[in-house]
């Protein structure tokens, strides 16, 4: 993988010094930048999100992240948690951290915070001996249950709408919020939307290309078609990079809440519409669809218009996150663009 040549600028305004990385409960608290730029006098923020309102008095100072990729936001702002969820998808040497997040932390001079094990659900007594100012869940599943259990730890600034279908775009503005750093998270997201035009511009073959992102697929049973909705951060990045949603992905996508579907393979003819496939598997996958009478006949198959994501960190590079947006472009897009350019 190439990670693109140009870090987010705005992270050095919020560089922090070594030492102030949390990697227990000894460990220094975590240093956030000062809104404003000189720490002064913080205001009140309330931030609506589905459970409700959650409204911070005072700037953080300790912030912990839970499940996927929320800790990317505070690092990306030169903010260390004092803990975060441990990566459980694409961790290619099992330390836990994606490359992006283990790069981003050597460049604050900082030590690996505490990492959270959700492999059965979130550690509730793990982030509480982290003991947070708050708590960041802006991309993420929380049931109110959960809402409810963190709650008691610390304010908990949760998903807007839907469990993981947080755009990341938004997803940078609610988290950062819950910092009390707005001003620096709308700055991301700008130089971030720069970084991703410069890239597509590279590839004109992309542009008004349709995708459609299929779920795991189980070859052993063909019989349906499971895709990620347009509301899914997935799909929603199709748009970013030049992509269409296909009009038979969007018509079976009615329920905003669901970030994916299913469709029985005897009417795989919809998707005539389809040019690019963008899924998870090997070569065997790509042979299992060719040898189906019914999914074979979907354009992107039949003109090997199909970008394979492996269970590597390049596997994670089609759900956008503020890190991994950077480091893995460059391959995504090249990815993309070569499939693209197979459609008739």
């Amino acid at each position: 993988m190439r990670r693109a040549p140009r870090l987010v600028a705005l992270t050095t305004v919020a560089l922090l010094t070594g030492g102030l990385a949390a990697c227990g409960s000894d460990s220094p608290d975590t240093a956030a930048a000062g809104q404003g730029g000189d720490g002064g006098d913080f205001t009140p923020v309330t931030i609506e999100h589905a459970f409700g309102t959650t409204t911070l008095d005072e700037k953080p100072e300790r912030v912990a992240t839970v499940q996927w990729a929320n800790h990317e936001v505070p690092l990306a702002l030169g903010v260390v948690p004092v803990g975060m969820a441990a990566a459980n998808f694409g961790d290619d040497d099992g330390n836990g951290l994606l490359p992006w997040v283990e790069e981003r932390l050597e460049e604050l001079d900082a030590e690996t915070p505490v990492l959270f094990d959700e492999t059965d659900g979130i550690d509730f007594e793990a982030v509480a001996d982290t003991d947070p100012d708050v708590i960041l869940a802006g991309y993420s599943g929380l049931t109110q249950e959960d809402y409810d259990t963190l709650s008691e730890i610390a304010p908990v600034v949760a998903y807007p709408e839907a469990p993981w279908a947080t755009p990341w775009r938004e997803m940078i503005e609610v988290n950062s919020a819950g910092m009390g750093m707005a001003a620096e998270g709308e700055e991301l997201v700008a130089d971030l939307e720069q970084d991703i035009a410069d890239a597509v511009a590279e590839h004109p073959e992309l542009e008004g290309a349709s995708a459609m992102f299929l779920t795991h697929v189980d070859t052993t049973d063909l019989s349906e078609v499971s895709f990620y909705t347009p509301y899914d951060t997935r799909s929603a990045f199709f748009e970013d990079l030049g992509l269409t949603t296909p009009a038979s992905i969007q018509a079976a996508s009615n329920d905003e809440t669901q970030f994916s579907g299913t469709v029985s393979a005897e009417r795989v003819d919809q998707f005539n519409d389809v040019d690019v496939i963008v899924t998870y598997g090997d070569q065997a996958l790509v042979d299992a669809l060719n040898a189906d009478p019914l999914l074979s006949k979907i354009p992107a198959v039949a003109n090997d218009s199909i970008v394979l994501l492996p269970n590597t960190p390049l596997g994670t590079a089609a759900n956008p996150t503020p890190l991994a947006i950077n480091y893995v472009l460059e391959d995504y897009v090249s990815m993309l663009a070569e499939a693209a350019a197979k459609a008739p």
